[in-house]
């Protein structure tokens, strides 16, 4: 498992749909719910007449933590919910990234929001060690 500043991933085999099923259900074992799916591959054709991988964005949600971090930042709905991706990267590697809260709330400087991003990281990084 790869960590960025802003993101951690993890390239498994699989075949992509076989994937998404994997990361919805890990994500469930871990209390959030997806909220929204975007297959870009299809919104690229679609809008722009172009091929594109195979690339979902799964918008996952936990209504606790959601509620807890807007009650303490009510402006941090313009990065919620949390995207985990999934991405075909050929030779049946999918790969699958999430964002890292933890990473991105320190901008902020609010303890108590930071405590709350660092448990939502734990999360995130407990659905990839699932996989």
């Amino acid at each position: 498992m790869d960590k960025m500043n802003y993101y951690i991933s993890k390239t498994i085999e699989g075949t992509f749909d076989q994937v998404i099923e994997q990361v919805t259900d890990a994500l469930q074992n871990i209390g959030f719910g997806i909220v929204t799916t975007i297959d870009m591959q299809a919104t690229f054709r679609q809008k722009l007449d172009v091929e594109f991988k195979p690339y979902t964005i799964l918008g996952a949600c936990n209504p606790n933590f959601a509620h807890k971090a807007l009650q303490m930042e009510d402006k941090l709905g313009v990065i919620l919910p949390c995207n985990v991706l999934v991405i075909d990267q050929g030779n049946g590697q999918i790969e699958v990234a999430a964002m890292h809260p933890a990473e991105l709330m320190y901008a902020l400087n609010n303890p108590q929001l930071n405590q709350l991003a660092r448990e939502v990281s734990q999360k995130m990084e407990e659905m990839m060690r699932g996989l």
